[in-house]
């Protein structure tokens, strides 16, 4: 099976309202996929249609193979759910909670203890198999909630935003257990609000805005598209801004490549200060942020970098640390700087750029679409 979830312009309509807009998506098997969206884009509708809890006004889905209209019995066997708010009888112990699901489930009883065991020792909460789901901290709910969808050994897992609200250490905990649980065998659905998150465990990302699936690709491929875009959108910002300027002052807008003799009109007016800002406030707004450590710095190695065309600022701290603004990152941009402190004696001990995040996308991708609505 190629795929574990595949959508067919699925689409939910509450009367006039339309929840989830003709969805067509497809999930591979064994994968950790991130399903990303603000409040009230259409997340929980998708699941719950995908989980067979609401049936889709139109088109369909299917699920391990199974149809979600046809066949919901048979996709429900192969679902797993860790809802946001654990759901499990607080006052049962984790050990009598896994018992219930399994139970449930019909997980036969020679096997029902083996599992549970196997289980807790997994998410590492044995130790605490005898105390009420009311004893817990947070994270040990997660890891009992862990251990009840997992007992009838699903497939397919939904995650819903599994490390809200715990600390860093328990989050690595959880972020380690979901990447063995998908290592097994497991495909996972995990919705979360935490880019950096879903940036680090997840293989692909869907991101739904008022119903629509509004971008579909891994997490790189999404930061790469947005870097693309920027790049693109900076050059035409400052192609406009510089035609501007040459059409105020009469001139022929091919003289900005030829005419190198080309200066401001006697008696500069406020009109070009004006324009000239617009170019330098633009290119601000593009520029990437690089930064190092170096070891042996000197004033011949910070002279070439400031000399350097692509660079836009150099800021030195403590004598040490080189922070810069470069216009890009492509086109041996990086390799001409790195050349600067190298062949000047320097050592460079850390390397850090600022690129476009999955956040940054998140923003970019929902923003278009309200936009849109709104019109």
């Amino acid at each position: 099976m190629k795929y574990a979830i595949e959508t067919f312009d699925l689409k939910k309509q509450y009367k006039n309202f339309i929840a989830v807009n003709s969805i067509n998506m497809k999930i591979p098997n064994k994968t950790i996929f991130g399903m990303l969206g603000p409040n009230g884009a259409g997340k929980t509708t998708t699941i719950k249609m995908l989980t067979c809890l609401a049936q889709p006004t139109s088109g369909t889905a299917t699920v391990g193979g199974y149809d979600v209209k046809e066949n919901p019995d048979e996709v429900r066997e192969l679902l797993g759910m860790v809802p946001q708010q654990v759901s499990l009888y607080k006052d049962l112990t984790i050990k009598e909670n896994a018992e219930l699901c399994a139970d449930y489930y019909g997980v036969p009883v020679d096997e029902k203890f083996d599992r549970i065991d196997e289980l807790m020792e997994l998410v590492d909460i044995k130790y605490a198999q005898d105390k009420t789901i009311n004893q817990l901290s947070g994270g040990q709910k997660q890891k009992a909630s862990l251990v009840a969808s997992l007992v009838h050994r699903p497939d397919i897992l939904f995650l819903d935003e599994p490390t809200i609200g715990l600390d860093p250490t328990t989050k690595r905990v959880l972020w380690n257990l979901i990447e063995e649980l998908n290592e097994s065998g497991h495909t996972i659905i995990l919705c979360s609000h935490d880019m950096h998150e879903v940036d680090m465990l997840c293989d692909n990302v869907g991101i739904i805005n008022t119903g629509n699936l509004v971008a579909y690709d891994t997490p790189q491929g999404l930061k790469d598209q947005l870097l693309k875009e920027q790049k693109e959108e900076y050059s035409e910002n400052i192609k406009i801004a510089l035609s501007k300027i040459y059409e105020e002052n009469n001139k022929d807008s091919e003289d900005i490549e030829e005419d190198d003799e080309f200066s401001k009109p006697n008696g500069a007016n406020s009109k070009w200060a004006d324009r000239e800002r617009d170019i330098k406030i633009t290119k601000e707004l593009h520029l990437k942020e690089m930064s190092f450590l170096v070891k042996n710095l000197s004033d011949k190695i910070v002279d070439e970098i400031i000399n350097n065309p692509n660079v836009f600022s150099v800021d030195i701290i403590n004598n040490e640390r080189v922070t810069l603004k470069i216009e890009s990152f492509g086109e041996g941009v990086i390799t001409e700087v790195l050349k600067s402190v190298l062949n000047n004696g320097g050592l460079i001990e850390s390397i850090y750029t600022q690129e476009p995040s999955l956040e940054d996308v998140f923003i970019k991708a929902t923003a278009e679409v309200d936009e849109n609505a709104r019109a």
